[in-house]
């Protein structure tokens, strides 16, 4: 983590763009907040867009704005979110989700740094720090033609990832106070300490759902802990209970299997790679992509 906070010093200054990987729930968007109020932007607006989180016929309307009339249901013209980030930072989270028409519109607009409302003539040019995070394997996307190279190399020009919180136990003291005091102010709770045995429990536990896991497990004690003092009991029943040995996540049972197809495949035609992608049914590009991610000799 001391690598992500040493870059976020370097880059808050500029105004390059930065793609932030990372697992879901690992504070991607906590980072890009931290490079906006790093920057000389600190005093413009910051804002947030979840591509996943939109169907894909609302997301060029979101991103870009609408005159009144440029669809059915448009009674009203709408800013998009490039505008609502005029002269700060725009922040794009799940940018792997982009539709591939609605790629295209976004490589333009970065490339000319202004942008057009649907509907609309009027062109309103940009000034504006834009970083883009994501939790898919962009190179991957890439490699099987779903994402646009082009444009992958244009968002990628800093990336910066996010490591999950079980590799930076560190850092898990000091998120939970950050937490506990947090949610005290919230909820309006008298100050609340976590007791050793507690905190042990908690720089051990996986963390699968990362930052944001640990934030709503604080949210949770502050709530229902009624004493000054959390204890290792009364911590919820999944972080008290340890994973079972020898199960493994679906993620790494998925990476095992398809690590372990590979090698069948090249092995079948004696390191044929054409050969082999036919087999496996996908792209001799993709195939590059996967063995080098599994460091397949």
């Amino acid at each position: 983590i001391s690598r992500v906070r040493t870059l976020i010093r370097q880059v808050a200054d500029t105004d390059v763009t930065v793609l932030i990987p990372g697992e879901s729930g690992t504070g991607k968007e906590l980072v890009a907040r931290e490079i906006h109020n790093q920057s000389g932007r600190k005093d413009r607006p910051f804002v947030a867009g979840n591509i996943g989180a939109l169907p894909e016929s609302l997301i060029e309307s979101e991103l870009f704005g609408y005159e009144k009339g440029a669809f059915s249901g448009a009674d009203r013209k709408k800013p998009g979110w490039f505008e609502m980030a005029q002269g700060g930072s725009l922040f794009l989270d799940e940018i792997g989700e982009l539709p591939a028409r609605t790629q295209v519109d976004l490589l333009r607009v970065l490339e000319q740094r202004e942008v057009r409302r649907l509907g609309g003539e009027h062109v309103v040019s940009l000034d504006l720090r834009l970083i883009a995070a994501t939790h898919r394997e962009m190179e991957a996307l890439v490699a099987e033609g779903k994402f646009r190279e082009d444009l992958y190399y244009r968002l990628n020009v800093v990336p910066l990832r996010v490591p999950p919180l079980r590799e930076r136990r560190d850092d898990i003291p000091s998120l939970v106070e950050h937490f506990l005091h947090e949610a005290q102010q919230r909820h309006q709770k008298p100050p609340k300490r976590v007791a050793g045995a507690a905190m042990r429990v908690l720089c051990d536990c996986p963390w699968p759902g990362n930052v944001r896991q640990l934030r709503n497990c604080m949210e949770r004690l502050v709530v229902t802990v009624e004493g000054p003092t959390i204890d290792a009991k009364d911590l919820p029943e999944e972080i008290l209970t340890p994973k079972r040995e020898g199960t493994v996540s679906l993620d790494a049972a998925v990476q095992e299997a398809e690590r372990t197809a590979i090698l069948a495949a090249l092995d079948h035609f004696n390191g044929n790679r054409q050969r082999a992608a036919d087999l496996l049914g996908i792209s001799v590009r993709t195939l590059h992509y996967k063995i080098n991610r599994y460091s397949i000799q």
